[in-house]
């Protein structure tokens, strides 16, 4: 965490470097067509464009590093609690804070292979911070004996595709969150600070849709997986436990974003705010359900 807490003062410090950035005037010569002159002669418009061009800054390669370390610690942590365990260490909420926010991160480190979103990485390395934080101090309960209902191969996948599909949504929910903040500046039309060096809004919608759809994925399979378990541990595949409803709310409100984004037009701020509205529920779920809402689902460890 104390790492974490570094390389989330880093980035943040990057971000304040990129507010800092004043705008570079390019000019652009635009075939836009040609007046013609009195005296028969041409003239060319032309048109000048503002760009913000940039290079990874010291402070935010720091950030990365350090984010690397962290998570190196943070995935030692995780296998000797499995190792202490005896079984895969996600079994209570402790464990799962744990693995969920080991695995936000490791998603944001192997995404930078492909598309650079150091913008996001307070974002990231914050969340990672507060979802340890909350897990250690208040969810955490030392191992004990793997409940009867839970000795299932079932708990390795079901549980851990729980936890990729609710890391992609918490990456959505980062760019969706970016898009609505990047919106409001094109439209006042103001230029300069941080928003100016990341990607315009329609490309950080897509990103962010691109991210959702492989978590919505993922979350079918959670669906899915949950359903096959609850019939080999409980003799049916559905009984309408809050476990299971909010797990169907979840998959709804996602598959509702990706329909009306792709069959009826809904972009900008609609569909970023669909995404938001998604990602609150996959928290009330992890919060709200498991700590307050009885059901067979109760294995908080609480």
């Amino acid at each position: 965490m104390a790492v974490y807490a570094l390389a989330f003062v880093f980035f943040t410090v990057d971000l304040a470097k990129r507010a800092s950035l004043a705008p570079e005037p390019v000019a652009a010569t635009a075939a836009t067509g040609q007046l013609t002159a009195a005296r028969g002669g041409t003239t060319t418009l032309e048109r000048t464009e503002t760009v913000t061009t940039r290079k990874r800054g010291r402070f935010e390669r720091a950030g990365f590093a350090l984010t690397v370390i962290a998570w190196l610690l943070h995935l030692g942590g995780a296998v000797l609690r499995g190792l202490a365990n005896g079984y895969v260490p996600w079994s209570n909420m402790f464990e799962f804070s744990l693995m969920m926010s080991l695995i936000v991160v490791l998603v944001f480190l192997v995404i930078q292979f492909w598309l650079d979103l150091g913008y996001l990485g307070a974002y990231i390395t914050g969340a990672a911070l507060i979802v340890l934080g909350i897990g250690t101090t208040n969810f955490y309960v030392d191992v004990t004996p793997l409940a009867v209902p839970l000795q299932s191969v079932w708990l390795v996948i079901h549980v851990f595709v729980a936890i990729l599909g609710t890391s992609f949504f918490a990456l959505g929910a980062g760019l969706s969150l970016l898009q609505l903040l990047q919106s409001r500046r094109e439209a006042s039309g103001k230029t300069g600070g941080f928003l100016s060096t990341v990607p315009d809004a329609d490309k950080l919608e897509t990103l962010a849709y691109r991210v959702i759809v492989i978590g919505f994925v993922f979350w079918t399979f959670t669906l899915i997986a949950g359903a096959i378990w609850a019939e080999r541990a409980w003799g049916r595949y559905w009984g309408w436990d809050t476990k299971e409803v909010w797990t169907f709310i979840i998959w709804t409100i996602y598959a509702g974003y990706i329909h009306a984004r792709a069959t009826r037009g809904w972009r900008g701020t609609r569909s970023a705010v669909l995404s938001l509205i998604g990602f609150g529920a996959v928290i009330f779920n992890y919060t709200v359900v498991n700590l307050f809402m009885k059901g067979l689902h109760a294995y908080s460890g609480l």
